[in-house]
């Protein structure tokens, strides 16, 4: 491509709100062409020398011929109408720079730790490229779903990250509601911060937006509902809760005051919860980590994967202390109580990722948030330890050398998680699901609902148009006896609430729950 025949496309963020800053560019760009005019290189690559390159063609080209070319100018365009300034009487390539206006500092909840802490300059990381308006999930990425369902720029990552740097400049405030159209449709599917060239992570930014809209102020009832799911799944008895929600009239009432879609089917409680029913282990070869979502609403899942460890002769303990990664805290904005939070949890889960006994993550949104976003919250050298103590169950398996049960002739439709494609990565998750010999469809994109976005009030058809891209038709597509797999409680929801299929997890696969 471009590389191997010496274009090289390179992106450097030049201070140019300075006299200074300016000099520097100008002598950049001087001496870069001096350098390639002194091996026999063009000034311009595959594109019109232009504006931005024309005072530099006398490198290039001989006095000789820089004059007649202005000659064929002149007779061609004897009054200089057509593009004046350009390759004849060059106007200087630095006369019409754009200059930024100064950026609106404020400090941000989040330590922006990839951009020296300032949020300014985290939202210009988007130079435009626009990969985002492509469809990427051929290819097993993500980037960007809501466009992808909508194919309004808006909202794409770039358009979000255009209004965005509206706002740092000062022309919009974080309550226009301009900025609020550009965020409504973000999935915070975090997509964008592995698929995008220049790493933009649109899900920290609408966080961020989100907790300095609302400092102090009242929040839509979703953000209180769902936003601290997990306190209230804690301290909810789960037959009591599940009683509700089957009830048609309660179950409307209770999705009215918590901002929830009447289309949308909440997920039942378990009524055995995972880590309180869970036998305490004295020395164990190895500790599960329970989040919320498995302890509260999936925890068959929990103990299938126990079963799974213990069928390969390990002591499997499950860590009794609740332990949440503040995930839903910090979609919703709520940085500070995710801050509080977070750090009980680190607190908590240090002394055990640091004992020497592998600790093992089985929802992947969860240990994403542990490995990602608790850095980005805690100036503490414990969230970095921590993020990286726990593992993945595929990571654990693969690094044992474990091998899967044959199932040569079946067909596996897997759905990553998004937090896992941009922080975990799903190689380990492959190479043992194509280790089992089955035929592996390993789709792309995202499966629409996201945590609490899809199911939130105004939400709900562009989750379906998501789902109906690549999730919805791959189920249908796959033969009676195709199995489902998605480690992430969001997926598997998604594909309850939208299919007649069953879905299962990884865990639940290799501990032969394939077909019941």
């Amino acid at each position: 491509g471009h590389f191997g025949d010496g274009c090289v496309h390179v992106r450097i963020d030049f201070e140019l709100a300075t006299d200074q800053g300016r000099a520097g560019y100008r002598g950049f760009i001087e001496d870069a062409a001096d350098l390639v005019a002194s091996y026999g290189g063009s000034m311009s690559g595959e594109h019109g020398d232009g504006r931005a390159r024309s005072e530099l063609l006398p490198k290039m080209y001989s006095p000789a011929a820089i004059a007649l070319m202005a000659q064929a100018k002149r007779i061609l365009d004897p009054d200089n109408i057509l593009n004046p300034g350009v390759l004849v009487d060059p106007a200087p390539f630095d006369v019409d720079l754009r200059l930024e206006a100064q950026m609106k500092e404020f400090k941000p909840a989040l330590r922006m730790v990839h951009d020296g802490g300032s949020f300014a300059h985290a939202v210009h990381r988007c130079t435009g490229v626009g990969k985002c308006l492509a469809d990427n999930t051929g290819t097993g990425a993500v980037m960007c779903p809501s466009y992808t369902a909508s194919r309004d720029e808006k909202d794409s990552t770039r358009g979000r990250a255009h209004v965005l740097q509206e706002v740092v400049r000062g022309e919009l405030s974080v309550s226009d509601p301009a900025v609020a159209d550009a965020l409504d449709l973000c999935l915070s599917c975090k997509g964008c911060s592995r698929d995008c060239p220049t790493g933009v992570d649109m899900a920290a930014y609408k966080s961020e937006i989100l907790h300095q809209k609302y400092k102090g102020k009242l929040r839509p009832p979703s953000h209180y509902a769902l936003g601290q799911l997990p306190r209230v799944a804690r301290i909810t008895p789960p037959g009591f809760a599940n009683a509700m929600m089957k009830s048609k009239f309660v179950g409307r009432l209770m999705k009215a005051g918590a901002g929830v879609d009447q289309r949308r089917h909440l997920p039942l409680f378990s009524t055995r919860r995972f880590r309180k029913n869970s036998p305490k282990v004295d020395q164990p070869d190895v500790w599960i980590w329970a989040d919320s979502f498995t302890d509260c609403f999936a925890a068959d899942a929990g103990r299938d994967a126990v079963a799974l460890l213990e069928g390969q002769g390990l002591k499997v303990g499950v860590i009794a202390e609740p332990a949440c990664c503040g995930l839903t805290w910090i979609t919703t904005g709520q940085l500070d109580a995710a801050r509080r939070i977070v750090g009980k949890s680190v607190e908590m889960l240090h002394p055990y990722v640091t004992s020497g006994v592998p600790v093992i993550a089985l929802e992947p949104s969860c240990l994403a948030a542990m490995r990602e976003d608790a850095t980005q919250l805690l100036d503490d050298p414990r969230a970095a330890e921590v993020g990286k103590g726990i593992k993945s169950l595929a990571e654990f398996l693969l690094e044992r050398n474990y091998q899967p049960p044959k199932l040569a002739g079946r067909q596996i439709v897997v759905q990553p998680h998004c937090h896992q494609h941009a922080v975990i990565g799903f190689e380990s998750d492959l190479a043992l699901l194509k280790a089992t010999g089955a035929d592996v469809v390993r789709l792309g994109g995202c499966c629409g609902l996201a945590g609490n976005f899809g199911v939130e009030k105004g939400h709900y058809e562009t989750s379906v148009a998501i789902a109906q891209h690549q999730l919805l038709p791959a189920i249908a597509a796959a033969g009676s006896d195709a199995i489902v797999v998605a480690d992430g409680f969001s997926c598997r929801t998604q594909v309850h609430d939208l299919s007649d299929a069953r879905v299962i997890t990884m865990a639940q696969l290799f501990a032969g729950r394939a077909d019941g």
